[in-house]
């Protein structure tokens, strides 16, 4: 019975669901879908359940949508073998700031899938732009960037091992103004020490 009490204690502290939901997308990826190159667009499918509303059980809150992006991004590390290229270095991966932008609810039980998109990199980071699309209409309910800092190693030399990565592509203005405005927030905390 106390291993029980124990079995549940942990299941409460660590948050077990995250992680089988982290192996079995990764896992899954990896069986089922074919390889991926770094520049191609990679798709995971979810379904809005009663774990994931808000307080009115009628759509998605918005702190599950980047619970939801993190499943993305390790199924397009899995496909594409980046991150694998990144542990080959001694490196590492980390989130060093994300944005998301709400268009439109997604309500309770609809389907969605996640469509994920390496956009452009410099020598510390790479930047990912993220959309939600629900399948009953096509339509584009959030849309995200993110910064993933890539430790210990150069990306733009990390980037050469694959071959439809070799030129880097112009950077979006969107990606620019955010990154600016990250910039400007960076430089009020400096000044605030």
């Amino acid at each position: 019975m106390s291993f029980l009490v124990i079995l549940l204690i942990l299941y409460i502290i660590w948050d077990v669901n995250y992680f089988i939901r982290c192996l079995f997308t990764v896992v899954a990826g990896r069986l089922f879908q074919s390889k991926r190159k770094v520049t191609d667009k990679t798709s995971i499918y979810g379904l809005c359940t009663s774990q994931d509303v808000d307080i009115f059980i009628r759509h998605m809150n918005n702190a599950r949508y980047l619970r939801e992006l993190d499943f993305a991004r390790f199924h397009f590390y899995a496909l594409t073998g980046l991150y694998e290229e990144v542990r080959n270095r001694r490196g590492g991966a980390v989130q060093g700031a994300s944005s998301v932008r709400y268009r439109r609810t997604i309500p309770i039980f609809h389907p969605y899938k996640i469509q994920t998109k390496l956009i452009w990199w410099d020598e510390k980071a790479i930047y990912l732009e993220q959309s939600f699309v629900t399948l009953s209409d096509g339509f584009v309910r959030a849309v995200a960037l993110s910064k993933q800092c890539i430790t210990n190693c150069d990306v733009t030399e990390l980037m050469k091992t694959f071959p439809e990565a070799v030129t880097q592509p112009e950077m979006p203005a969107d990606l620019k103004l955010w990154l600016d405005s990250i910039e400007l927030s960076s430089q009020k905390l400096r000044k605030d020490k």
